[in-house]
Protein backbone atom coordinates (compact mmCIF):
# COMPACT_ATOMS: atom_id res chain seq x y z
CA UNK A 1 0.00 0.00 0.00
CA UNK A 2 2.93 2.51 0.78
CA UNK A 3 4.11 1.95 -2.52
CA UNK A 4 0.71 2.55 -3.99
CA UNK A 5 0.64 5.63 -2.42
CA UNK A 6 4.25 6.51 -3.55
CA UNK A 7 3.25 6.23 -6.67
CA UNK A 8 0.12 8.37 -7.02
CA UNK A 9 1.96 11.26 -5.65
CA UNK A 10 4.66 10.68 -7.84
CA UNK A 11 2.11 10.60 -10.98
CA UNK A 12 0.24 13.86 -9.69
CA UNK A 13 4.05 15.66 -9.58
CA UNK A 14 4.93 14.71 -12.76
CA UNK A 15 1.24 15.61 -14.43
CA UNK A 16 1.62 18.85 -12.99
CA UNK A 17 5.30 19.86 -14.19
CA UNK A 18 3.69 18.28 -17.49
CA UNK A 19 1.01 20.96 -17.25
CA UNK A 20 2.83 24.13 -16.15
CA UNK A 21 5.26 23.43 -18.92
CA UNK A 22 2.32 23.06 -21.51
CA UNK A 23 0.75 26.37 -20.31
CA UNK A 24 4.15 28.30 -20.31
CA UNK A 25 4.91 26.81 -23.82
CA UNK A 26 1.73 28.41 -25.24
CA UNK A 27 1.15 32.06 -22.55
CA UNK A 28 5.22 32.32 -21.74
CA UNK A 29 6.89 33.05 -25.35
CA UNK A 30 3.73 35.17 -26.45
CA UNK A 31 1.32 34.26 -29.64
CA UNK A 32 1.99 36.96 -31.81
CA UNK A 33 5.18 36.18 -33.98
CA UNK A 34 4.12 38.36 -36.39
CA UNK A 35 7.02 41.21 -37.67
CA UNK A 36 7.79 43.88 -39.26
CA UNK A 37 10.71 45.46 -40.99
CA UNK A 38 11.48 49.16 -39.13
CA UNK A 39 13.65 51.96 -39.97
CA UNK A 40 14.20 55.45 -38.97
CA UNK A 41 15.26 58.37 -40.82
CA UNK A 42 15.26 61.74 -39.90
CA UNK A 43 14.21 64.93 -42.16
CA UNK A 44 15.42 68.00 -41.00
CA UNK A 45 15.42 71.41 -42.55
CA UNK A 46 17.80 70.79 -45.26
CA UNK A 47 17.79 74.87 -45.21
CA UNK A 48 19.57 74.84 -41.71
CA UNK A 49 17.81 78.01 -40.76
CA UNK A 50 15.35 76.00 -38.03
CA UNK A 51 15.77 73.95 -35.55
CA UNK A 52 12.40 71.42 -37.02
CA UNK A 53 12.59 67.85 -38.29
CA UNK A 54 10.62 64.70 -38.68
CA UNK A 55 11.43 61.67 -37.60
CA UNK A 56 9.92 58.92 -39.60
CA UNK A 57 9.50 55.71 -38.71
CA UNK A 58 8.72 53.22 -41.45
CA UNK A 59 7.37 49.73 -40.23
CA UNK A 60 6.98 47.44 -43.64
CA UNK A 61 5.11 44.38 -43.36
CA UNK A 62 3.91 41.47 -45.87
CA UNK A 63 1.57 43.71 -47.94
CA UNK A 64 1.38 47.17 -45.87
CA UNK A 65 3.15 49.96 -44.33
CA UNK A 66 2.95 51.82 -41.05
CA UNK A 67 3.96 55.07 -41.09
CA UNK A 68 4.88 57.09 -37.86
CA UNK A 69 5.58 60.38 -38.11
CA UNK A 70 7.19 62.53 -35.27
CA UNK A 71 7.90 66.08 -34.81
CA UNK A 72 7.85 69.29 -33.02
CA UNK A 73 6.33 71.55 -35.42
CA UNK A 74 3.79 73.36 -33.65
CA UNK A 75 3.58 70.82 -30.68
CA UNK A 76 4.84 67.47 -30.17
CA UNK A 77 3.36 65.15 -32.43
CA UNK A 78 2.83 61.50 -33.63
CA UNK A 79 1.20 60.87 -36.81
CA UNK A 80 -0.11 57.31 -37.58
CA UNK A 81 -0.82 56.50 -41.07
CA UNK A 82 -1.76 53.31 -42.50
CA UNK A 83 -0.98 52.16 -46.26
CA UNK A 84 -2.35 49.04 -48.16
CA UNK A 85 0.94 48.33 -49.90
CA UNK A 86 4.61 47.96 -48.83
CA UNK A 87 6.03 51.03 -51.49
CA UNK A 88 4.57 53.89 -50.04
CA UNK A 89 6.66 57.04 -49.75
CA UNK A 90 6.43 59.74 -47.27
CA UNK A 91 6.63 63.64 -48.88
CA UNK A 92 7.54 66.77 -47.06
CA UNK A 93 7.38 70.45 -48.99
CA UNK A 94 9.93 72.15 -47.11
CA UNK A 95 8.96 75.90 -48.10
CA UNK A 96 5.37 75.14 -47.43
CA UNK A 97 6.07 73.72 -44.15
CA UNK A 98 7.87 76.58 -42.75
CA UNK A 99 5.89 78.99 -43.94
CA UNK A 100 2.58 80.08 -43.17
CA UNK A 101 0.63 77.81 -45.27
CA UNK A 102 1.88 74.83 -43.82
CA UNK A 103 -1.29 72.91 -44.80
CA UNK A 104 -1.01 70.08 -47.27
CA UNK A 105 3.01 70.14 -46.72
CA UNK A 106 3.32 66.77 -45.88
CA UNK A 107 1.93 63.70 -47.99
CA UNK A 108 2.43 60.25 -48.38
CA UNK A 109 2.15 58.72 -51.88
CA UNK A 110 0.44 57.53 -53.27
CA UNK A 111 -2.51 58.82 -51.46
CA UNK A 112 -4.74 56.11 -52.30
CA UNK A 113 -3.03 53.65 -50.80
CA UNK A 114 -3.85 55.02 -47.26
CA UNK A 115 -6.42 53.18 -45.75
CA UNK A 116 -6.04 54.78 -42.40
CA UNK A 117 -4.73 58.18 -40.49
CA UNK A 118 -4.61 59.85 -37.17
CA UNK A 119 -2.64 61.82 -34.92
CA UNK A 120 -1.84 62.01 -30.99
CA UNK A 121 -0.83 65.74 -29.78
CA UNK A 122 0.94 66.61 -26.88
CA UNK A 123 -0.12 70.06 -26.37
CA UNK A 124 0.41 71.16 -22.61
CA UNK A 125 1.39 71.07 -19.42
CA UNK A 126 -0.21 71.72 -15.92
CA UNK A 127 1.36 72.38 -13.29
CA UNK A 128 -1.45 72.46 -10.08
CA UNK A 129 -0.55 73.27 -5.79
CA UNK A 130 -2.65 70.37 -3.97
CA UNK A 131 -4.52 72.38 -1.57
CA UNK A 132 -6.97 68.92 -0.07
CA UNK A 133 -5.35 65.67 1.40
CA UNK A 134 -8.64 64.20 0.14
CA UNK A 135 -9.01 62.77 -3.77
CA UNK A 136 -12.49 63.92 -4.26
CA UNK A 137 -11.42 67.15 -3.19
CA UNK A 138 -9.18 67.55 -6.48
CA UNK A 139 -11.74 71.17 -7.62
CA UNK A 140 -9.95 72.70 -4.60
CA UNK A 141 -6.53 72.56 -6.34
CA UNK A 142 -4.99 75.80 -7.27
CA UNK A 143 -3.68 75.53 -11.12
CA UNK A 144 -0.91 77.75 -12.47
CA UNK A 145 -0.80 79.02 -15.99
CA UNK A 146 -0.24 75.62 -17.93
CA UNK A 147 3.63 75.27 -20.04
CA UNK A 148 2.06 75.48 -23.63
CA UNK A 149 4.48 72.82 -25.52
CA UNK A 150 4.35 75.16 -28.87
CA UNK A 151 5.95 77.78 -27.16
CA UNK A 152 9.28 75.00 -26.02
CA UNK A 153 12.35 75.32 -28.07
CA UNK A 154 13.52 71.76 -28.85
CA UNK A 155 16.68 70.15 -29.07
CA UNK A 156 18.09 68.39 -32.43
CA UNK A 157 16.55 65.27 -32.79
CA UNK A 158 19.54 63.49 -35.05
CA UNK A 159 21.65 64.30 -31.59
CA UNK A 160 20.10 61.31 -30.03
CA UNK A 161 18.88 58.83 -33.05
CA UNK A 162 19.90 55.38 -32.94
CA UNK A 163 19.30 53.47 -35.77
CA UNK A 164 20.14 49.82 -34.21
CA UNK A 165 17.97 50.62 -31.17
CA UNK A 166 15.28 51.82 -33.10
CA UNK A 167 14.89 54.88 -30.57
CA UNK A 168 15.34 58.73 -30.19
CA UNK A 169 14.89 61.56 -27.93
CA UNK A 170 12.97 64.91 -27.81
CA UNK A 171 14.23 67.52 -25.39
CA UNK A 172 12.90 71.15 -24.84
CA UNK A 173 13.13 74.05 -22.55
CA UNK A 174 10.15 76.45 -21.89
CA UNK A 175 11.94 80.06 -21.97
CA UNK A 176 10.59 80.92 -18.56
CA UNK A 177 12.37 78.12 -16.91
CA UNK A 178 16.15 78.37 -16.71
CA UNK A 179 16.09 75.17 -15.72
CA UNK A 180 15.53 71.98 -16.03
CA UNK A 181 14.03 70.06 -18.95
CA UNK A 182 11.00 67.99 -20.79
CA UNK A 183 11.92 65.11 -23.01
CA UNK A 184 9.74 62.78 -25.07
CA UNK A 185 11.70 59.25 -25.97
CA UNK A 186 10.14 57.32 -28.89
CA UNK A 187 10.97 53.78 -29.27
CA UNK A 188 9.90 51.63 -32.26
CA UNK A 189 9.78 47.93 -32.53
CA UNK A 190 9.86 45.30 -35.05
CA UNK A 191 7.92 42.27 -32.93
CA UNK A 192 5.94 41.82 -29.86
CA UNK A 193 7.45 41.84 -26.94
CA UNK A 194 8.03 43.89 -23.64
CA UNK A 195 10.19 47.04 -22.34
CA UNK A 196 12.20 46.05 -20.05
CA UNK A 197 12.19 49.34 -17.80
CA UNK A 198 9.08 50.04 -15.62
CA UNK A 199 6.03 49.80 -16.16
CA UNK A 200 6.88 47.24 -18.69
CA UNK A 201 4.13 48.03 -21.10
CA UNK A 202 3.70 45.12 -23.64
CA UNK A 203 4.09 46.34 -27.47
CA UNK A 204 3.73 44.69 -30.95
CA UNK A 205 4.88 45.50 -34.35
CA UNK A 206 2.19 47.59 -34.68
CA UNK A 207 3.08 50.11 -32.09
CA UNK A 208 5.65 52.68 -30.46
CA UNK A 209 5.91 53.41 -26.92
CA UNK A 210 6.58 57.11 -25.68
CA UNK A 211 8.03 57.97 -22.79
CA UNK A 212 7.08 61.55 -21.08
CA UNK A 213 9.15 63.06 -18.20
CA UNK A 214 10.11 66.04 -16.45
CA UNK A 215 13.38 66.73 -15.16
CA UNK A 216 14.88 69.84 -12.88
CA UNK A 217 11.74 71.98 -13.48
CA UNK A 218 11.33 74.09 -10.85
CA UNK A 219 8.09 74.22 -9.51
CA UNK A 220 5.94 77.17 -8.39
CA UNK A 221 5.68 75.38 -4.72
CA UNK A 222 6.37 73.04 -2.65
CA UNK A 223 2.92 71.34 -2.55
CA UNK A 224 2.98 71.04 -6.78
CA UNK A 225 1.88 68.44 -9.24
CA UNK A 226 1.54 68.29 -12.70
CA UNK A 227 -0.24 66.94 -15.39
CA UNK A 228 0.11 66.17 -19.36
CA UNK A 229 -2.59 67.01 -21.90
CA UNK A 230 -3.03 64.17 -24.68
CA UNK A 231 -5.33 65.07 -27.41
CA UNK A 232 -6.32 62.71 -29.89
CA UNK A 233 -7.40 63.84 -33.98
CA UNK A 234 -9.66 61.33 -36.00
CA UNK A 235 -12.61 61.58 -39.11
CA UNK A 236 -15.75 62.52 -38.04
CA UNK A 237 -17.28 59.27 -38.59
CA UNK A 238 -14.93 57.54 -35.44
CA UNK A 239 -14.79 58.69 -31.69
CA UNK A 240 -12.73 58.30 -28.93
CA UNK A 241 -13.44 56.07 -26.50
CA UNK A 242 -11.70 55.45 -22.29
CA UNK A 243 -11.22 52.04 -21.14
CA UNK A 244 -9.76 50.36 -18.16
CA UNK A 245 -8.83 46.60 -17.84
CA UNK A 246 -8.35 45.38 -14.78
CA UNK A 247 -6.53 42.10 -13.79
CA UNK A 248 -5.12 39.93 -10.96
CA UNK A 249 -1.92 39.87 -12.28
CA UNK A 250 0.47 42.03 -11.26
CA UNK A 251 3.78 40.95 -11.79
CA UNK A 252 5.19 43.08 -14.51
CA UNK A 253 3.95 46.05 -12.73
CA UNK A 254 4.10 45.33 -8.67
CA UNK A 255 0.58 46.97 -7.47
CA UNK A 256 -0.64 48.06 -10.49
CA UNK A 257 -3.95 45.88 -11.55
CA UNK A 258 -5.06 47.95 -14.77
CA UNK A 259 -4.71 49.40 -17.63
CA UNK A 260 -5.88 52.39 -19.50
CA UNK A 261 -6.32 53.34 -22.95
CA UNK A 262 -7.72 55.98 -25.36
CA UNK A 263 -8.95 53.94 -27.98
CA UNK A 264 -10.90 55.05 -31.68
CA UNK A 265 -13.58 53.31 -32.88
CA UNK A 266 -16.09 54.03 -35.19
CA UNK A 267 -19.19 55.55 -34.40
CA UNK A 268 -21.90 53.05 -32.67
CA UNK A 269 -19.36 50.41 -32.90
CA UNK A 270 -17.00 49.26 -30.48
CA UNK A 271 -15.34 47.00 -32.93
CA UNK A 272 -13.21 47.44 -34.95
CA UNK A 273 -10.52 49.31 -32.48
CA UNK A 274 -8.45 51.40 -35.44
CA UNK A 275 -6.25 53.13 -33.35
CA UNK A 276 -5.23 53.56 -29.60
CA UNK A 277 -3.02 54.96 -26.85
CA UNK A 278 -2.63 52.84 -23.79
CA UNK A 279 -1.09 53.17 -20.28
CA UNK A 280 -0.77 51.47 -16.93
CA UNK A 281 -1.79 54.47 -14.33
CA UNK A 282 1.17 54.49 -12.80
CA UNK A 283 4.44 57.14 -13.23
CA UNK A 284 8.01 57.02 -11.38
CA UNK A 285 10.08 59.67 -9.32
CA UNK A 286 13.38 58.36 -10.54
CA UNK A 287 15.22 57.76 -13.39
CA UNK A 288 15.95 54.21 -12.26
CA UNK A 289 12.78 53.54 -11.05
CA UNK A 290 12.02 50.79 -7.76
CA UNK A 291 8.47 50.31 -6.53
CA UNK A 292 9.27 52.75 -3.82
CA UNK A 293 9.31 55.71 -6.28
CA UNK A 294 6.52 55.04 -8.00
CA UNK A 295 2.94 57.18 -8.08
CA UNK A 296 -0.62 56.72 -8.84
CA UNK A 297 -2.00 58.72 -11.85
CA UNK A 298 -5.34 59.42 -12.80
CA UNK A 299 -6.44 60.54 -16.20
CA UNK A 300 -9.38 62.83 -16.87
CA UNK A 301 -12.68 62.02 -19.37
CA UNK A 302 -12.25 62.68 -22.86
CA UNK A 303 -13.81 66.45 -24.06
CA UNK A 304 -12.50 68.39 -26.83
CA UNK A 305 -9.46 70.98 -25.94
CA UNK A 306 -9.97 74.39 -25.19
CA UNK A 307 -8.25 76.41 -26.77
CA UNK A 308 -7.41 74.04 -29.60
CA UNK A 309 -3.40 74.33 -30.19
CA UNK A 310 -1.60 75.16 -33.23
CA UNK A 311 -1.43 72.07 -34.75
CA UNK A 312 1.54 71.86 -37.42
CA UNK A 313 2.49 68.34 -38.17
CA UNK A 314 -0.88 67.14 -38.38
CA UNK A 315 -2.67 70.28 -39.91
CA UNK A 316 0.99 69.66 -42.65
CA UNK A 317 -0.57 66.20 -43.12
CA UNK A 318 -4.90 66.40 -42.67
CA UNK A 319 -4.75 69.87 -44.38
CA UNK A 320 -7.94 71.96 -44.95
CA UNK A 321 -10.07 68.98 -43.87
CA UNK A 322 -9.22 69.48 -40.29
CA UNK A 323 -12.21 72.65 -40.08
CA UNK A 324 -14.73 69.73 -40.88
CA UNK A 325 -14.16 66.35 -41.12
CA UNK A 326 -12.33 66.33 -37.97
CA UNK A 327 -12.58 65.58 -34.33
CA UNK A 328 -10.23 66.28 -31.21
CA UNK A 329 -10.76 64.63 -27.55
CA UNK A 330 -8.13 65.68 -25.07
CA UNK A 331 -7.45 63.61 -22.23
CA UNK A 332 -5.38 65.14 -19.03
CA UNK A 333 -3.13 62.86 -17.29
CA UNK A 334 -2.10 63.94 -13.89
CA UNK A 335 0.63 62.30 -11.91
CA UNK A 336 0.57 61.64 -8.17
CA UNK A 337 -2.28 61.55 -5.71
CA UNK A 338 -3.03 62.88 -2.33
CA UNK A 339 -0.78 61.21 0.29
CA UNK A 340 1.92 61.09 -2.30
CA UNK A 341 5.10 62.60 -2.49
CA UNK A 342 5.55 65.64 -4.38
CA UNK A 343 7.28 66.39 -7.34
CA UNK A 344 9.86 68.47 -5.29
CA UNK A 345 10.92 65.86 -3.42
CA UNK A 346 12.87 64.37 -6.35
CA UNK A 347 12.80 66.99 -8.90
CA UNK A 348 12.01 64.16 -11.83
CA UNK A 349 8.90 62.35 -13.02
CA UNK A 350 8.30 59.68 -15.77
CA UNK A 351 5.13 58.38 -17.64
CA UNK A 352 5.19 55.99 -20.41
CA UNK A 353 2.31 55.64 -22.64
CA UNK A 354 2.21 53.18 -26.02
CA UNK A 355 0.64 54.01 -29.26
CA UNK A 356 -0.33 52.21 -32.22
CA UNK A 357 -2.78 51.16 -34.73
CA UNK A 358 -5.03 48.72 -34.48
CA UNK A 359 -6.11 46.52 -31.38
CA UNK A 360 -4.27 47.27 -28.40
CA UNK A 361 -2.36 44.29 -27.13
CA UNK A 362 -3.61 42.73 -24.32
CA UNK A 363 -1.98 41.12 -21.29
CA UNK A 364 -2.55 37.78 -20.25
CA UNK A 365 -1.59 36.01 -17.24
CA UNK A 366 1.66 35.36 -16.71
CA UNK A 367 3.35 31.17 -16.29
CA UNK A 368 3.60 31.91 -12.61
CA UNK A 369 0.35 32.67 -11.90
CA UNK A 370 -1.03 30.11 -14.39
CA UNK A 371 0.67 28.15 -12.62
CA UNK A 372 -0.45 29.00 -9.20
CA UNK A 373 -3.79 28.68 -10.52
CA UNK A 374 -3.52 25.64 -11.68
CA UNK A 375 -1.48 23.95 -8.56
CA UNK A 376 -4.17 25.88 -5.66
CA UNK A 377 -7.46 24.60 -7.99
CA UNK A 378 -6.02 21.42 -9.43
CA UNK A 379 -4.57 19.96 -6.65
CA UNK A 380 -7.79 19.45 -4.54
CA UNK A 381 -9.76 18.46 -7.03
CA UNK A 382 -7.29 15.68 -8.17
CA UNK A 383 -6.65 14.98 -4.51
CA UNK A 384 -10.69 14.47 -3.67
CA UNK A 385 -10.77 12.19 -7.13
CA UNK A 386 -7.06 10.30 -6.51
CA UNK A 387 -8.63 9.83 -3.19
CA UNK A 388 -12.00 8.81 -3.77
CA UNK A 389 -10.87 6.39 -5.93
CA UNK A 390 -8.67 4.40 -3.41
CA UNK A 391 -11.57 4.46 -1.11
CA UNK A 392 -13.28 2.24 -3.69
CA UNK A 393 -10.63 0.06 -4.39
CA UNK A 394 -10.28 -0.67 -0.60
CA UNK A 395 -13.69 -0.92 -0.42
CA UNK A 396 -14.35 -3.34 -2.81
CA UNK A 397 -11.20 -5.61 -1.91
CA UNK A 398 -12.61 -5.90 1.59
CA UNK A 399 -16.14 -7.63 0.55
CA UNK A 400 -14.85 -11.66 0.57
CA UNK A 401 -16.61 -14.31 -1.79
CA UNK A 402 -18.45 -17.30 -0.22
CA UNK A 403 -22.10 -18.53 0.19
CA UNK A 404 -25.38 -16.00 0.95
CA UNK A 405 -27.19 -17.54 4.01
CA UNK A 406 -30.10 -19.90 3.45
CA UNK A 407 -32.72 -19.20 5.38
Amino acid sequence: MKLLAGLVRLDVFLYFISLIAAVQAFFGGGTNNYRRKVSLELNPDPSGSSNISVLHVRAVGSNDTLHFLWGSQGVPTLLLVHTDSPETRVQIDWARMLSNNISGSLTVEPASAVRYSTAFLFSKIWEYKENSTDQSQAAADSYFPPYSLEEFTWEDLNRTLNHSALTAELCGRNQSQHRGRVCFQISAFESWGRDPAWPRLLHNANSSQLRFLIEGVTPRSNRSRFALELLSIDSRDHEAREETHRSIDDEYTPSIFQVSQLVSVHVNSSVPVLSYAQWKPVAYRTASPVFEDSTPCRHSPASPPLPPPRLGLALAFFGGALDQGYRASAVNISFGIPGEPFYNVTGYLSWSCLLGLGSPPEDSFSPLVLGIMVVGLGTPALLLLVGGAYVCVQRLRRQQPGYAPIN
